[in-house]
């Protein structure tokens, strides 16, 4: 699992085995997210090991073990995400959502919303391209082709101003949680930050 003292990219969340001094670790940056619209993710740990079996099990049963949620309530306090002040879940289609019977960013997402007591919004954000599932092999760019204006908001005067923070499952190369950042953005969202469990 990631802790304080880790030196990560402080946009994407990368990590990295340089050591630097507490007070440069602002200035770390990985050059891979320049693009990206978020404005700093974060995950707990990789996705590896126990983590990776729990992200899996959560896809199959709709049911936040309280060490989940404890650990992604932990990452919540640590700067810069901890800047955050609503929290919006990672949607998926609704025609994917029926396949799966429930959305796994959601339940995430209002587990986080009653232990840091931080408003939630699931009905702001609509996903309204049902893309193509991201296979393994597919590269940066395809992703980001793939979930290209996905996103639409559908409340903006509820977004507007607020510093939203993205919750989802995995942050595999960032493209899914960017387009929904720029939507987010594009309605006057001041800032989007992204927590994930695990980070591919």
């Amino acid at each position: 699992m990631f802790d304080e003292k880790d030196t990560l990219c402080w946009k994407c969340g990368a990590f990295t085995a340089a050591a630097v001094s507490e007070d440069k670790r602002e200035g770390i940056r990985c050059g891979e997210c320049d693009d990206d619209a978020s404005t700093a993710a974060r995950a707990c740990g990789f996705y590896e090991g126990a983590l990776r079996a729990s992200v899996l099990e959560l896809k199959r049963q709709p049911h936040i073990a309280f060490r989940l949620a404890r650990l992604i309530f932990v990452a919540q306090q640590r700067a810069p995400v901890n800047r955050a002040d609503l929290i919006i879940p990672v949607l998926l289609h609704p025609e994917r959502e029926h396949e799966r019977g429930f959305n796994q960013a959601s339940l995430l997402a209002r587990e986080l919303a009653r232990l840091s007591r931080l408003p939630l919004d699931e009905h702001s954000v609509a996903r309204r391209v049902h893309t193509e599932r991201h296979r393994a092999g597919m590269d940066a760019r395809s992703r980001r082709d793939s979930v290209a204006n996905a996103f639409a908001v559908r409340h903006p005067k509820l977004v507007a101003g607020w510093r939203v923070l993205l919750v989802d499952d995995v942050f595999t190369t960032g493209a899914t949680v960017s387009a929904c950042a720029a939507a987010l953005k594009e309605e006057g969202a001041e800032e989007v930050f992204v927590l994930t469990l695990a980070r591919a």
